[in-house]
Parts: structure tokens; C-alpha cells; sequence
């Protein structure tokens, strides 16, 4: 199985009481899977799903394998502080009919590099599903070494690596470690998706895409059939949704406030998310909507915005 293409991190809709919405995932869902998405990646960094409780984790892995029903594939993320839970996630995930997880390092204990080492080794030994490597810096407060992404790499039930790290350096030397082996390698970031591509990569797991998913397909496919500047043409567009959406909050939630918040102005799911975070409030989402009205007057987005 080689999963390529857009696979939305799929945001996790929340009621003001911070349960899950099933009528909200419904509509996400088929939101993005008519928007032509080759995957569903959730419990990620855009899913909250460290902030989340374990059951409604379980909640939300069976109500989105449930709908998707072998549409598409559907990546569950495990990572956790916890090795022990990774591995109940990923059984659960198992159970509930997901195609595979994903796991970056623990974090709050910072694990060195024979640490990881062992890490990735058990998880690659006791994992019932396959597995995706996901390196996220930025928050576990580690970057994957090369020598370990290898180490999982080279596992029979590794199908690749989802890189969020927005070195491109790096992701390019983890493109030269794969080679010519039948494994994928997903950029996160997506002010970076057609770079990613064109240094070989084979998609992007791109927050984004919740909102537009069209608009991510599109850079997707022109890339796949060699029409680079058309396909830079929509990459510029995805820097404009980058640098006027997800500026709006002053913090590090800012990025899931705006993707949840233009998704409740286009009246998917509400712009609540897990404590100890808020959603916006009605300024804010006031500035979200004015973003997507002036996004919608985009001659390039035309007919990719809906």
C-alpha cells in the first residue's frame, strides 16, 4: 500500500462542551472527500489530539472509520507521551478498520538517540498496524535522526515518513534514503507542498486542506503531470491562505483557530477546541470571514474555494 497524495490532518469537530460532534465530522467529512482528498490523517497536531481524552480518541477513530467505509485510507495518529498507549491506540485503530498510524517520539522527556533507537524499534515489533514515522520537531522537542529514520525505514510494515519539520534540507536526505524502495514521503507544511513534490515528495498532509481541499488537490495533480508553473501559481495562493489565515491568533494555536475558524464560517464545524485553548472569538472570526471574502476574489481560486 502506497499511500500518496493530500491527506488532510483532519481538525477534530468539538461542542462547546468539548464533546465530540458527530454532525460536524459528518460534514467534514464528506467536505473533503468531495474535494477529491486521497487520505484522512487524524488525532494529529491539527486534530488536538495530544489534548484530547483517550476515549474520545477511540470516539473518533469509530466514528471516522465508520463513515469513510474504505473511501480512503484513514492514518491514525498514536503518539503520546506514553509507549504503552501508542500501542493501545494503535490497536484500537486496528479494531476500528484505520489503514495505519502514525507515531512521532515521546515527548516531555526528551529521548536520546539510543532511546529513540529502542523506540522506534519496539513500536516497529509490536505495532498491529503499519506505521508512518512522523517527525515534529517543533513540539517533541526532537528531529528524527537520520540513522534512526532509517532504522524504520528499513521495517517490512514502514510505508514511510510524514515530515513536518519545514527543513527542506532534511527532507530532501530522507528522500535519498528511500531511494528507489516503495515507501512515501508526506511534507507537512504545505507553504512548502509543490517544493516537497518537486524534490520527490509524494503529497502533503496539509492543515489547509480541511478548509479548501480542492485548492491542495489541484497543486497535487498539476505537479503529478509536470505543469510546474501552474502549479507555483497555486502555491503562491496557499501562501496567501497561510499568511492571512493562520495569522489572525498571536499564538502557537493560532494555525487550528483559523482552520476551525473559517470552518465554522463556512458552516462545517464550530470553532471550539480542547483545553486549555479557545476558539475565536467573534472579532476574530469576523476577521476570518472578511479573509475568506477576500480569498473568494481571487481570480486564481475561482471554482477551488467550495
Amino acid at each position: 500500500m502506497k499511500n500518496h497524495g493530500i491527506i488532510p490532518p483532519l481538525v477534530t469537530p468539538l461542542k462547546a462542551d468539548e464533546s465530540l460532534d458527530l454532525e460536524a465530522t459528518d460534514r467534514l467529512l464528506e467536505h473533503v472527500i468531495a474535494g477529491g482528498v486521497h487520505g484522512l490523517f487524524i488525532l494529529g497536531t491539527t486534530g488536538e489530539g495530544p489534548n484530547l481524552s483517550y476515549d474520545l480518541r477511540r470516539q473518533y477513530i469509530d466514528y471516522v472509520t465508520e463513515k469513510v467505509n474504505g473511501r480512503v485510507p484513514v492514518i491514525v495518529s498514536i503518539s503520546d507521551t506514553a509507549y504503552a498507549e501508542s500501542l493501545s491506540l494503535a490497536e484500537h485503530s486496528k479494531k476500528a478498520g484505520a489503514t495505519a498510524v502514525a507515531f512521532t517520539p515521546p515527548y516531555y522527556f526528551i529521548p536520546g538517540a539510543p532511546e529513540l533507537h529502542d523506540f522506534v524499534q519496539r513500536m516497529a515489533d509490536n505495532l498491529s498496524l503499519p506505521f508512518f514515522l512522523y517527525n515534529m520537531p517543533a513540539l517533541t522537542k526532537v528531529s528524527l535522526p537520520l540513522d534512526v529514520v532509517e532504522l524504520g525505514l528499513s521495517q517490512p510494515n514502514c510505508l514511510g515518513l510524514k515530515d513536518s519539520s519545514g527543513d527542506m534540507f532534511y527532507y530532501k536526505k530522507v528522500k535519498r534514503l528511500i531511494g528507489d524502495r516503495d515507501l512515501t514521503l508526506l511534507i507537512g507544511p504545505e507553504e512548502l507542498l509543490a517544493e516537497s513534490m518537486l524534490a520527490g515528495g509524494d503529497g502533503g498532509i496539509n492543515g489547509g486542506a480541511n478548509v479548501f481541499p480542492k485548492v491542495y488537490v489541484k497543486i497535487y495533480e498539476l505537479m503529478c503531470s509536470g505543469q510546474l508553473n501552474e502549479a507555483e501559481t497555486l502555491q503562491r495562493e496557499v501562501m496567501e491562505i497561510s499568511c492571512r489565515l493562520f495569522t489572525i491568533g498571536k499564538h502557537g494555536s493560532s494555525i487550528i483557530k483559523g482552520i476551525k475558524g473559517a470552518l465554522e464560517v463556512r458552516g462545517i464545524c464550530k470553532r471550539y477546541l480542547a483545553s486549555p485553548f479557545t476558539g475565536f472569538n467573534d472579532a476574530d472570526l469576523e476577521r476570518v470571514a472578511g479573509v475568506i471574502d477576500t480569498l473568494e476574489a481571487r481570480p486564481t481560486l475561482e471554482g477551488l474555494l467550495r
